[in-house]
Formats: structure tokens, sequence, C-alpha cells
């Protein structure tokens, strides 16, 4: 037994108490739980087989990429149907699992998933993860038995978009740190990866006929260091990783502010015509596009365009943000012009809530990123029918420190423990912002002061499974003693993936 997975039950616990166990575990938390207490549990064996619909041998493939390295077993991906197999059914399920719901049976004579959409089988095959031994997501051959406890799991999400946010223009993350980060968020059912690509400290993706914006403008980062971009190619791979794992990539550039990059890179940018030089500290606030020039538009418009050629996703992400020295009546200005760029393209225009000032379209998304639980100019909005992203700075940051000892991250939103970024309602956050208002949940997390990947991982973990549940499971399962003690257990399953995760000492690891 994985130390520490299972303390609860005590070292001599029965096989099928500790299958069950895990069955009960699950993050976010399932709707509905049905443990077999008859019916054995199912075992992986050298025998079994991946049996897909044609439609989901995709979803096939990357269970099979997780299991066998760790199993040792070839677990081939089939179409046809077999005795003592993993199913990924395509087909009937009830109405209100929708697009993402699915249902898993497990007996002795198999698992079966099943869905009415990839997406479903796929996040039916997450929760599969997590009711194996957690050692079953090592990289290297370990010792069996692999079994899943019988019973069955009903499930769907309580919101359409659960996300997470990496900010890759302070500090710049390779397209294989992006993708690790992809791997560690799809186990807990977020589905979509916002990617703040431009600050005043570095410019990340190529833009065709502004190829400044990443040889100068990409050339560092926060402190000096070397930055980086990604190249159109490398965008487009990101996007398809993304893809495969049921993650959509939203890109930012943020507007008309946090521009210092793109002003350093083209003078004619700037209302004086100067280039002013590249940033590399953390303040903000202090950059803007200049208003009133025509290039301004031109540049913008080359922009908006590119990156929804990039973007098979439904939003693109204006920022909006902390535009201090852009007075409002320019910033309006600046919006009127540049919100029909977003519509032209079929695309959905998203923002900080601050966006709002300028009156978007009914379409767009206001990310709340707050501190407090009122806001007049989100509540108006919700009201208007904007929907409206949950992530409030004192809650859902995750490069907020745990304490005032934490080696990473800021605190200027306070210090966000576990319990902190747990104990919220999505639904009810916002003073007259209804639940059928909000689109969902987003966990930023702004790299100031994060380098690498260990430096991600500390962060995020154990946060982000907390804004996972909140997005996904019904409001009905929220219950932080039982939070906690499901947070415990994946503490060995990070351990078997590397994941450099942070010990909170609110978790009984």
């Amino acid at each position: 037994m994985a130390i520490g997975s299972l303390a609860v039950l005590g070292q001599s616990a029965p096989a099928s108490a500790i299958e069950e166990s895990r069955m009960n575990r699950v993050i976010p938390a399932p709707v509905s739980v049905t443990p077999d207490r008859h019916g054995g549990a199912f075992e992986l064996s050298r025998d079994t087989v991946i049996s897909v619909d044609r439609g989901a041998r995709g979803v096939g493939e990357l269970l099979a990429g997780v299991l066998r390295p760790s199993t040792g077993y070839r677990l081939p991906v089939v179409t046809d149907r077999r005795q003592g197999a993993i199913t990924l059914d395509l087909g009937y399920v009830p109405a209100r699992l929708g697009t993402e719901g699915y249902e898993l049976t497990v007996n002795r004579g198999g698992v079966l998933v099943k869905a009415r959409t990839s997406a479903g089988l796929f996040a039916g095959v997450q929760t599969l993860r997590q009711l194996l031994p957690a050692k079953v997501e090592s990289r290297t051959k370990q010792r069996g038995p692999w079994t899943v406890a019988a019973g069955k799991i009903v499930d769907f999400p309580r919101f359409a978009y659960r996300g997470a946010m990496l900010d890759v223009a302070r500090h710049f993350f390779t397209p294989d740190e992006v993708k690790r980060y992809l791997d560690q968020i799809a186990l807990y059912k977020i589905n979509y990866l916002h990617l703040h690509l431009a600050d005043d400290q570095g410019w990340r993706i190529e833009i065709d006929g502004w190829p400044r914006l990443t040889e100068h403008g990409g050339s560092t980062e926060v402190g000096g260091g070397p930055g980086g971009f990604y190249t159109k190619a490398q965008f487009r791979d990101l996007v398809k990783y993304a893809a495969a794992r049921n993650i959509t990539i939203v890109p930012e550039i943020d507007m008309p502010g946090h521009t210092n990059a793109a002003l350093a890179s083209y003078a004619e940018l700037n209302c004086d015509g100067v280039a002013p030089p590249l940033y590399t500290g953390i303040e903000v606030g202090f950059s803007s596009l200049c208003i009133d020039k025509e290039i301004t538009y031109r540049f913008v418009q080359d922009v908006i365009t590119e990156l929804a050629e990039l973007t098979p996703g439904p939003y693109l992400h204006l920022g909006g943000d902390e535009a201090h020295v852009t007075t409002d009546p320019d910033f309006i200005k600046f919006f009127d012009r540049v919100f029909p760029m977003i519509e032209a393209t079929g695309k959905k225009v998203a923002g900080w809530h601050e966006f709002l000032k300028a009156t978007p379209p009914v379409s767009g998304v206001a990310q709340f990123w707050g501190t407090t639980t009122t806001s007049e100019l989100v509540a108006d909005a919700a009201a208007a029918g904007n929907k409206i992203l949950m992530s409030p700075a004192n809650k859902a940051y995750l490069d907020m420190k745990y304490d005032e000892s934490t080696p990473l991250g800021l605190s200027w939103a306070g210090f966000t423990e576990v319990d902190d970024a747990y104990d919220w309602n999505p639904g009810a956050y916002v003073e007259n912002v209804p639940e059928s208002a909000v689109l969902g949940v987003e966990a930023p997390l702004w790299s100031e002061t994060l380098e690498n990947s260990d430096h991600i991982e500390f962060m995020a973990f154990p946060r982000l499974p907390a804004i996972a549940e909140l997005g996904w499971s019904p409001w009905s399962t929220h219950d932080w003693a039982s939070f906690r003690t499901r947070l415990a257990a994946q503490g060995p399953r990070w351990e078997a993936m590397g994941v450099d995760f942070y010990r909170s000492p609110q978790i009984p690891w």
C-alpha cells in the first residue's frame, strides 16, 4: 500500500477496503459514487486490452500511455469488444450528463466508461486513473496488483469552464514545460489553459510582419534572463497537445496596458515615437499603446487576426487590466475600435473585469480577479447578459504565498492556504452575480517569481485541485473534511508523477 495514501484505514486494512476507499477519494468529487460491496474488483493483467469505439482511439491511447510504463503490460488498444477489457464506449447516456459527463462501471469482468463524447470519455478515464493504486502513475515498472474496486460512478461538471492560467510573459516556459503542466491539470478535469503571452517583460508569440516583437521584445524576462518565445509551429503543437487532453488554449495579449515589450520593439507604437528600454522589473501600470495613432489599430488587427488563426477555441483574451496611464475615455475609445475586430474573427472576447468599463458585446466574458465580494461593474455586466469567469485573487491566484515563509510567490492579495482556495462558492461569491451568470472558475498562476516546472508545481499543488473541484463538483459535495482527506491521498500519486508539491500542514499527508 502506498504510504500515506490510506493512512485513515491503517496498514492492516483488507484489500477490498483499500479499493473501495480509492473509489471515494476521487478529485474532483463525482456527482455520485456507488460501491458494489459484493462485486469484488477488476484487476489489470497481461491479457487486458483497451477496447474503444473508433471515435475514442485517442483517449484509449492516452490511457495506455499512462498505464504501460508502470504495469509493464502491452495493453493494446483495439476496436472489437472483449471480455476482461477496459471499454471506452461512445453511446447513449442520460441527457443530464451533457457533453462532458460519463458513467463508469466496474466489476470483476471489466471496466466500462460510457459517454456521449470523447470529452466525456476522457473525464471518465481521469477518474479511472485515481481508482488505481497511486504508483500506476510511475514512468518505471512497478509491482502490482493493479486492482479497481467494483461499483459505479455517475459524473458531470457543474460549470462549463474550468481553467488554469500560466503566465509565460514574466518568465518564459518552454513548450515542454507547458506540456508538463497540461498533463498535470488534465488529471483534475481542467478544460481550459489560458496563456498570458505578452506583458511589459516579454512578448512570446510570433506575429508575421512584426518580427521584432519576438526578436527584441521576447529577448528577456523578469530579472534579465534570456526570455524566449513560441514559433507559430510550436504554438499549434501546444494547441494540438492540449486538445488531445480535452483542454482548449485561450491566448491572451494584454492591452492597452502591460505593453512595454511591444512598445520597446516598435518605436512607432509610442505616442512620442521613442521606444522605451526593455523592462525586467515587476511593477505594473506604467505602459500603454498610443490610443490616437492609426498604426496602433493596424498592429492590434494583425495580432488579433493571427491569434484567431492559431486558436480553434472560442475565446481571445485581451487583458484590459491595470491600464493606469490610460484615461477612461481613451480606454473606451480603444476598445470601441478593438471589440469589433474580435467579433469579425468569429471569436468571443474575454478580458479582466476592468474591460467592462468599455462595454464589451454581450458575448464577452469578464474575468473577475478582485479581492472583495462586491463589484457593481461585474454585477451590472451579469445583469446585461455577460458571463463571468471567477478568479478572485485572494482565493484562486496560485502565485500567492501559502504563508509568510513561502519561498516563492507574492502576497499582495494575502496568504492563500489550501482551505482558503477551497472555501468559497463560485456560484454565490460576488454579490448580485447569480450562478446562472457564472461561466466557471480559473486559477491564474503569475510568474514574477517562478522560473521552472518545479516552481510551477510547488505553487499549483495542492491548491489547483481545490479550484478544479469548485469548478467540476456539485456544491452539495463541498466538504473540507472530506476534501483534505482525499487530497492527502493524492500525495503518493504526485510523488509517482514527479510533482514537486507543497506539503501543506493543513493536509494529513
